[in-house]
């Protein structure tokens, strides 16, 4: 994939009208409130949305929050498939459901961040949200309703797309959590629009591209959370230009019952062991060091008030599992990064949202802190736990998308970003 792409810097935006892509998905509080939680994406989407107003551009901001069900019938098919009862499933509380997840709070602190109004149109492409863009002036900026109470959103679907593309005149992509999806916001509008990145996209093109095209060496990379078969993309990819790469968290157990280790009951994938032995086997041909634990921290529940008990990995008696990685194979890991040029981290190392089993992560985290290397958080659970233990600011770069950056970690292409012209 090209990570060359146009940004707004390379467009003439004045006087222009700019569809622009943000993600502004924020956690919401759980009461119905409407308080958002986290501004943080709404802050990360700043720096373009502030040089788009200062060139003199009118700006229509659109974003996605939650999985709303366009439609009653499917909500009613998703509420059911969670166990609810049928008979208690009515219009109105599907209603209460769409309400919920408006984009008016985004608005409201849009206003509050920027110091200037920021019109919520009551649709995504109707009536209201053409009208208020054919009157937007340049320096002004107005904000979609969530773009999928659209049926046609998810399904990139084209009259949908045309209806956005057809309020402006460039469309501008800065939403990178929502990149490797092909919706109707996200890469269905560059059909009908000349498309460019924001500041924010460019960013994570610049860091995890590079990372991946012509990193500084050594290229370390550091795989962890709970399965296997959710980086078996990435681990592949990795070993093809990583010379480290560093194996923690719930997978690392399916590759020690490959080896033949006791596992009690820890997390383990029965059908990748053979391909855990693949990886060691290819790693070890390609001259890439691929480290595995070589002691655990067991807890004898899933709890935070488990009892704890280390022991060489592989070695896990029955009804205890492995939650973190043990104090050796923390100096081990911690070691490997010292000298690094670049690293790339994702996914925890152990059950880091319990005090007894968040050793691990905050070592690998202390350690990265530390270091020389240009270190690159690639979103979701990595990027909350570097946040948690306060080393978000000595981080070089943490990314915006968790399921984003490890497609792009797999060298898949991301829709979102294949659809921008090239620099």
């Amino acid at each position: 994939m090209n990570y060359n792409k146009k940004t707004v810097k390379d467009i003439d935006v004045k006087g222009k009208k700019v569809l622009l892509r943000c993600d502004f998905n924020v956690p919401m509080a759980k009461d119905g409130s409407g308080v958002i939680t986290d501004d943080k994406r709404i802050r990360a989407a700043l720096p373009t949305i502030q040089y788009l107003l200062a060139e003199g551009a009118a700006v229509i901001a659109c974003s996605h929050m939650g999985k709303p069900q366009p439609s009653f019938d499917k909500w009613v098919q998703k509420q059911t498939e969670k166990g609810k009862d049928p008979a208690t499933l009515t219009e109105a509380k599907w209603q209460k459901s769409l309400a919920e997840l408006t984009l008016a709070p985004v608005a409201v602190r849009l206003s509050e961040l920027l110091g200037q109004e920021v019109a919520l149109a009551a649709d995504v492409a109707g009536p209201d949200a053409q009208a208020k863009a054919a009157a937007l002036q340049p320096g002004q900026i107005m904000l979609l309703e969530n773009t999928r109470f659209e049926k046609g959103e998810t399904k990139n679907d084209p009259k949908l797309a045309k209806a956005m593309a057809d309020m402006a005149e460039i469309y501008v992509s800065d939403a990178f959590g929502a990149v490797h999806r092909a919706h109707a916001s996200t890469a269905g509008v560059a059909e009908y629009l000349p498309a460019v990145s924001g500041f924010l996209i460019q960013k994570e093109l610049d860091f995890i591209g590079g990372a991946l095209a012509n990193p500084k060496r050594p290229l370390v990379a550091i795989l962890g959370g709970s399965k296997v078969s959710s980086k078996i993309g990435v681990i592949n990819n990795l070993l093809e230009i990583a010379d480290t790469i560093i194996i923690g968290g719930g997978m690392a157990y399916t590759f020690s019952a490959a080896k033949g280790g006791k596992i009690g009951n820890s997390l383990f994938e029965a059908d990748w062991q053979d391909y855990a032995n693949e990886m060691v086997e290819k790693a070890a041909a390609k001259g890439v060091k691929l480290l595995l634990p070589i002691d655990t921290v067991c807890g004898d529940k899933f709890a935070p008030d488990a009892n704890t008990l280390t022991v060489e990995a592989g070695n896990i008696p029955d009804g205890w599992e492995g939650l973190d990685i043990g104090p050796k194979t923390i100096e081990l890991y911690c070691n490997a990064v010292k000298d690094a040029g670049t690293v790339i981290w994702n996914g925890p190392m152990g059950v880091f949202e319990f005090a007894a089993f968040a050793a691990g992560t905050e070592a690998v985290a202390e350690a990265l802190s530390k270091t020389d290397a240009i270190t690159i958080i690639g979103g979701g659970d990595s990027a909350a736990a570097v946040q948690q233990l306060g080393y978000a600011d000595k981080m070089t770069h943490i990314s915006t998308g968790g399921g984003a950056s490890l497609e792009f970690m797999e060298g898949k292409e991301l829709p979102g970003v294949a659809c921008l012209l090239d620099a």
